[in-house]
């Protein structure tokens, strides 16, 4: 029997591909057999990762540098995406930015900032690549959210308000792409151990009071997030829908 995990023939587009999760999201698709449109504002680091994906998985590669900040991009992004392997089964909106601010100190220029790359650029990529999705009858959208989107954090108004936003983008892509076979979903990580996250939470004694809040003890890997979303872009999550997969071992429950 074939594995529903196996992505074989299938195209996707990873958008902050060459940093952290990106880079693992990425590895973990072509892994799975999937052709890749990796996207992001290294071109060189794009192009590095695209020949090291191909000789190790065999797979297809297109990169498309973007700055998903700016005006237009996500739309140019989404076709250029389309044009690439002739259309999209995945899209994951894993692109993101934080900029730490308290509520006193927010700035408009942050906050616009913020919103743009965090919830327009997935809102629009999913409402363009959707409906192409649409009219092919299949296809599975991943947006990256966070426990923030849920869950007030201290110094994080901009970013946990994006991710709220994005939670409920997540659930209106869902409902009226839903109906054309285009299932889409959202993972909403803890603190996850990439390089960035070492360098924040690597400390013991700042990351104490928020491993304290997680049941299991321990921050989240990036395979956590990556096999989250190629358990949502895959077959196994055919009836999946709407839905915000938490990845943050318990955080918040109690």
């Amino acid at each position: 029997m074939n594995s529903p995990f196996d992505l074989t023939g299938r195209r996707a587009l990873v958008t902050g591909a060459t940093q952290g999760l990106g880079v693992d999201i990425a590895t973990t698709l072509a892994a799975a057999g999937c052709d890749l449109v990796l996207s992001a504002r290294n071109s060189e680091g794009l192009t590095s990762l695209a020949a090291t994906l191909t000789e190790a998985h065999g797979v297809r590669v297109a990169t498309v540098p973007a700055d998903l900040s700016a005006p237009g991009a996500p739309e140019e992004l989404a076709a250029a995406a389309l044009v690439a392997f002739d259309g999209l089964d995945v899209l994951v909106n894993n692109a993101g930015i934080s900029l730490p601010r308290t509520v006193l100190d927010i700035d408009a220029e942050s906050w616009d900032l913020t919103m743009a790359v965090n919830v327009r650029a997935p809102a629009l990529l999913g409402s363009r690549i959707g409906a192409a999705m649409a009219r092919a009858g299949r296809g599975s959208i991943v947006n990256i959210s966070s426990v923030a989107g849920s869950l007030a954090l201290y110094e994080h108004f901009s970013y946990s308000s994006s991710k709220a936003a994005l939670n409920m983008a997540t659930k209106m892509l869902a409902l009226e792409l839903g109906p054309q076979g285009v299932r889409v979903n959202s993972v909403s990580p803890t603190v996850v151990m990439t390089e960035m996250g070492q360098r924040v939470w690597g400390e013991e004694t700042k990351a104490a009071p928020m491993l304290a809040r997680i049941p299991l003890g321990h921050f989240a890997q990036p395979n956590d997030v990556s096999h989250a979303v190629l358990y949502l872009a895959s077959d196994a999550a055919a009836m999946v829908n709407g839905v915000d997969l938490r990845v943050d071992g318990g955080f918040g429950v109690a």
